[in-house]
């Protein structure tokens, strides 16, 4: 039976076990932004190599706090080995940041004739769409995770979701694109003899000077090439996104929801966890980062009358005792806060990662944080003691 947290009602939730489970090959954070939600994932794909597993961790943010962390000068779309001692031998950790044009281009390489594949890199529509249409990047990013997954090269991907609600539009990437692909313009500029037969005369002269004043002649004639040579990929364009969705519906995936004790933070966490259960997602729970346990067992009151009695006499213990009582307000308004979080997500399992006295920017702190996350199960190296 799950054990209850001390701060809340919440079962507790145990990140040891998850990720040190073969059974577990894919672990998805989201989470709004400035909740350390790339440092999380950068901590857990560190601790899960030092477990033994050979893993990758992949982000779609473009920051590039996630190579900084790992000591990296700068990541790109295929994995990149972080060369760290690890505490186990069998261990491997790699890292990398979606490139959404390229992976599309690979994309097209892939599943197309050396002669279509250098036709629709080079068409003008083709560049617009392959990195600013809706919906693009979240396709790219099913697209490149399973991938990854098809290589069977790792034990475990870890995936940094970008910091907003969007970091879930990968779920409705398949049926947006799906519509687009199915939508009547399509068919009509993939089948245009047939499509001016559908459509009589001036009807037909109408359509074409609407769609030529809204997108432009030359990019109309571009629009039109573009989906000729592309619709033989359509199917399995929708294919492919259909079984990465489903992977992320299997039972090796879960989704940990990453947040903050502020208001803000937690209501995005409320959505996205009301998001994931509505779409039957294997759900983990919640991480909570940067939270401030109590430096001592003293509660308010006493803390300020010892304060108050040391006054002059002991200026630096009195000091102490008066950061204690802060450090209970703030902890009392985060029990605050995630108590009303808890009232409606009861069932969730929570963990606390208590805030480190800087921010993680190193191996050590993603170490530290690991150690947190997982309730101080430890898997270090000699050389860090």
């Amino acid at each position: 039976m799950p054990t209850r947290s001390a701060a809340g009602a919440n079962p507790v939730l145990d990140l040891a076990p998850l990720l040190a489970d073969p059974r577990t090959t894919i672990v998805v954070t989201c989470g709004s932004g400035g909740v350390g939600k790339t440092t999380t994932a950068a901590a857990m794909a560190l601790w899960a190599a030092d477990a033994g597993r050979n893993v990758a961790v992949l982000t779609i943010d473009p920051a590039k706090r996630l190579a900084q962390s790992l000591g990296l000068d700068e990541l790109d779309n295929d994995p990149r080995r972080v060369d760290v001692p690890l505490a186990s031998p069998d261990g491997q950790l790699w890292a990398m940041m979606l490139d959404t044009r390229r992976t599309f281009d690979e994309m097209v390489s892939a599943h197309s004739t050396p002669e279509r594949a250098q036709a629709i890199l080079s068409n003008p529509f083709y560049q617009v769409i392959s990195s600013s249409f809706s919906g693009t990047q979240e396709y790219m990013a099913m697209e490149k995770l399973a991938t990854l997954a098809a290589t069977n090269q790792f034990d475990l991907i870890v995936v940094d979701t970008p910091p907003s609600r969007s970091a879930l539009d990968f779920l409705d990437a398949p049926q947006r694109l799906s519509s687009f692909m199915d939508g009547r313009m399509i068919k009509l500029l993939a089948t245009p003899s047939r499509g001016v037969m559908k459509i009589v005369g001036a009807g037909f002269t109408l359509f074409s000077k609407a769609v030529t004043t809204v997108l432009g002649g030359q990019l109309l004639t571009d629009a039109a090439q573009f989906v000729q040579l592309f619709e033989d990929m359509f199917g399995g364009f929708r294919e492919r996104a259909q079984a990465t969705y489903e992977l992320l519906r299997a039972p090796g995936t879960k989704f940990v929801v990453v947040s903050i004790c502020e208001g803000d933070a937690l209501r995005e966490a409320s959505y996205f966890t009301d998001r994931l259960r509505a779409e039957h997602m294997p759900l983990a729970g919640l991480i909570l980062n940067r939270t401030h346990p109590p430096l001592a067992d003293l509660a308010a009151g006493p803390a300020q009358l010892a304060t108050d009695k040391l006054g002059d006499a002991a200026p630096l213990a009195a000091a102490v005792l008066d950061i204690h009582r802060q450090r209970l307000e703030v902890r009392a308004a985060e029990l605050h806060m995630r108590g009303r979080f808890d009232r409606v997500h009861s069932d969730l399992p929570v963990v606390e990662v208590p805030a480190l006295p800087s921010d993680a920017h190193d191996l050590p702190a993603l170490r530290e944080i690991g150690l947190r996350l997982t309730h101080g199960t430890s898997y270090r190296p000699a050389e860090t003691g």
